[in-house]
């Protein structure tokens, strides 16, 4: 980690950012313009409509509906569709036009994610890189009729050549916190000495991110 960024920036460079910097390097490339994304309201939906935004793209955001919860940044986005309106694959239709969304980036799966790879463009991509749904994709997504999917996963990404190609790969993730993008918000600061009970107390279970200090 470079000594210019303050630990808690530092510690949330791994998992998110580093996803949402190398999915968009390498599937939102020039010629790219209808993006989707789901689970919008989640740190790496934010993140993701932030690089997005700095490449021209305004991503139409799918959403769970629940209530309080939302985008951080509604001008970054075309639209934000809740999956739980059931009108929403027709509004998710007419965001996207009758060609289809270009490349859907999806951490659900489920029976959202078979319903937004349906309105994916034939030549399009869908990246499939988690599964919140906790229920994997219609065996649809797979037949070859429809889009590509494409299993994104981040280990794949780091782990090649013992990671002596770390510092490259990291390099534009550094340089985005540097600048104050891809920030992640910090619901509660805990004590590793206050951590067992922390973790029994009903604040855990609340959103948001915790940052555990080693000291404290």
């Amino acid at each position: 980690m470079p000594d210019d960024l303050p630990d808690e920036v530092a510690c949330f460079a791994y998992v998110n950012p580093l996803t949402a910097v190398t999915m968009a390097e390498r599937f939102c490339g020039p010629g790219v313009r209808r993006v989707v994304v789901t689970a919008a309201a989640s740190a790496i939906g934010g993140q993701l409509a932030e690089l997005l935004a700095g490449r021209g793209i305004a991503p139409v955001g799918i959403v769970r509906g629940t209530p309080g919860r939302t985008v951080a940044e509604p001008s970054r986005w075309r639209a934000v569709i809740a999956s739980d309106d059931p009108g929403w694959r027709e509004r998710l239709r007419a965001e996207t036009g009758p060609g289809g969304a270009d490349v859907v980036l999806d951490c659900v799966g489920g029976d959202v994610g078979g319903a937004v790879h349906a309105l994916t463009a034939r030549a399009g991509v869908f990246v499939h890189y988690g599964l919140l749904s906790g229920t994997p994709l219609p065996a649809e997504c797979f037949t070859g009729r429809g889009a590509r999917v494409e299993l994104f996963r981040l280990r794949d990404v780091v782990r090649p050549t013992g990671g002596r190609h770390l510092p490259a790969l990291f390099a534009p993730v550094f340089e985005h916190l540097r600048h104050g993008r891809l920030g992640t918000v910090v619901a509660r600061r805990v004590g590793l000495s206050g951590l067992a009970a922390h973790l029994g107390s009903p604040a855990a279970t609340e959103p948001g991110k915790t940052l555990i200090a080693l000291q404290g």
